[in-house]
């Protein structure tokens, strides 16, 4: 599977007029519900098909278009964009996380995600990644690239381009097991909110069921399923705060298919019942107002 995604990315680098249209989002306030948000810059591509996207611009203003084979959308840092699964399609997403960046290849069927395959590259040595998404920082902070911004486009080939020759470099690292386990929990901190199962995981990343198990114990020190529920359980928080939503939504929100299972989960977490949970930080915000005033 790397060698597709190896082929896809020298097209796309190669002839870069492949690329039909791209796009930026650029804004971090007010993230709708199962929006994907994580604190460093990525990359969506659609390969096949189409795929309706939300996002919002530096002006906060929330765009809904239907992007086609082929387009591109780059989500700055901390920004959020929000697929709608609807007809069929394929998404290369690229995340340039801290230590290394993954490649993830997912196909929906018009019912479900189905994972095609994952690479991670160790982002070291030279740091010219990185200056690059600086300068797509610097020009894209303030205002939203056009298709005349040709320096935005120039610099987002680069990037492309760099990803690529990172992905035909053999960069040694100190513990193989070590990196997969911090890709698979890079992954996750992304896609809790999907169906993410022990099984789709193995499936995703090429190794056993049991042998997934055996990472999170071993590097992690910590079961998969509890690293899921954590995670879950502070995005659940979150919303609770945030946002006027029944139980149920939460839990379904927050990646749980059964919210008699959150409820539970919640409370041996946090001695609280969601609802308690909720009550008791809009009461403490209530006096924080009042003592102000």
């Amino acid at each position: 599977m790397t060698d597709f995604i190896n082929n896809k990315l020298t097209k796309l680098v190669n002839h870069p007029l492949t690329i039909n249209h791209i796009y930026f989002a650029n804004n971090s306030n007010c993230a709708p519900l199962h929006a994907y948000q994580v604190d460093f810059p990525r990359i969506e591509i659609i390969l096949d098909g189409k795929q309706k996207m939300l996002w919002a611009n530096n002006d906060g203003n929330v765009l809904e278009k239907v992007l086609s084979t082929n387009d591109l959308l780059y989500i700055a840092a901390h920004s959020w964009n929000k697929p709608i699964w609807q007809a069929p399609s394929t998404l290369l997403t690229i995340l340039f996380g801290k230590q290394q960046i993954a490649i993830t290849l997912l196909h929906w069927d018009g019912r479900q995600l189905i994972p095609h395959g994952q690479a991670n590259i160790p982002r070291r040595g030279p740091r010219v990644g990185s200056f690059i998404i600086q300068a797509l920082t610097e020009l894209t902070r303030y205002n939203q690239p056009s298709k005349q911004n040709k320096t935005a486009y120039h610099l987002i080939h680069s990037l492309l381009s760099n990803t690529l020759d990172l992905l035909n470099v053999d960069i040694k690292t100190s513990s193989k097991t070590t990196s997969l386990f911090e890709a698979i929990r890079q992954y996750i901190d992304t896609h809790f909110r999907e169906d993410v199962t022990r099984d789709f995981l193995a499936d995703m990343f090429y190794i056993s069921p049991n042998y997934l198990s055996h990472l999170f114990q071993r590097e992690g020190k910590i079961g998969l399923n509890e690293y899921l529920n954590q995670i879950r359980l502070e995005y659940a928080k979150s919303l609770l705060k945030d946002y006027d939503l029944n139980i149920k939504e939460i839990a379904q929100a927050s990646g749980f298919k059964d919210s008699n299972y959150f409820c539970r989960i919640f409370k041996k977490k946090t001695d609280r019942t969601p609802t308690e949970y909720r009550r008791q930080y809009h009461s403490k915000l209530m006096m924080k107002s009042a003592s102000i005033k």
